[in-house]
């Protein structure tokens, strides 16, 4: 993880087509064609690192996208978690997580309104999302997030009353039953920075 809180951004084709205003195989073209740099992941799918993609809006003069990739990078905070539950759980997971993250800011959200307020002006990188908290459509909640690179998108554990193979599952990095399961949140998340860390230092 970068000083003060920002990681290094890897997108996908799709945040890429979203910045670019094309759409997803456009990109996809781009990267097999050349023009952009990509690697691709274990599962095959294509990841652009920052500044590859800064230097491809660059050379195709994108100004007005460059800029949104700037505030993507400058405002994406990987140090801010932000709980959004209802209030008892809320306090029980902000005190637990204080104690098992220090160096992170620990946010809360007590409803949707809050959700989205939070989202918008702390860019948190971490979010630990209630699937039970009131007032919205979850799955419309994913597609928003994930599809908008304005949010850049942040890891999201998904809590949940039960596990359902049947039931529709949301773009969720981390899906865990309740209670929470502080040694799987925090496994979950220690191994996705290490991830990040160990592309970071092999892309040179």
């Amino acid at each position: 993880m970068s000083k003060g809180g920002r990681r290094v951004r890897i997108f996908s084709a799709l945040e890429v087509a979203n910045i670019c205003g094309v759409v997803n195989q456009t990109a996809i073209n781009w990267i097999r064609s050349g023009h952009l740099k990509a690697f691709t992941t274990p599962g095959g799918q294509y990841r652009i690192y920052a500044k590859d993609l800064a230097a491809f809006l660059d050379k195709r003069g994108m100004s007005a996208s460059g800029d949104v990739l700037q505030d993507i990078m400058e405002n994406a905070n990987w140090n801010t978690i932000l709980i959004a539950m209802e209030q008892f759980q809320n306090d029980q997971s902000k005190a637990d997580l204080e104690h098992i993250f220090p160096e992170h800011t620990i946010v809360q959200a007590f409803d949707w309104f809050e959700v989205g307020m939070k989202i918008i002006e702390r860019k948190p990188g971490i979010i630990l999302l209630d699937e039970a908290l009131p007032g919205v459509d979850v799955n419309k909640f994913f597609h928003t997030v994930r599809n908008d690179p304005s949010f850049g998108r942040p890891f999201i554990c998904l809590l949940r009353e039960y596990f359902n193979e049947e039931a529709s599952q949301p773009q969720a990095d981390l899906v865990l039953t309740k209670p929470l399961d502080l040694g799987a949140f925090e496994t979950a998340i220690k191994n996705f920075d290490r991830t990040l860390d160990r592309a970071v230092n092999t892309s040179g």
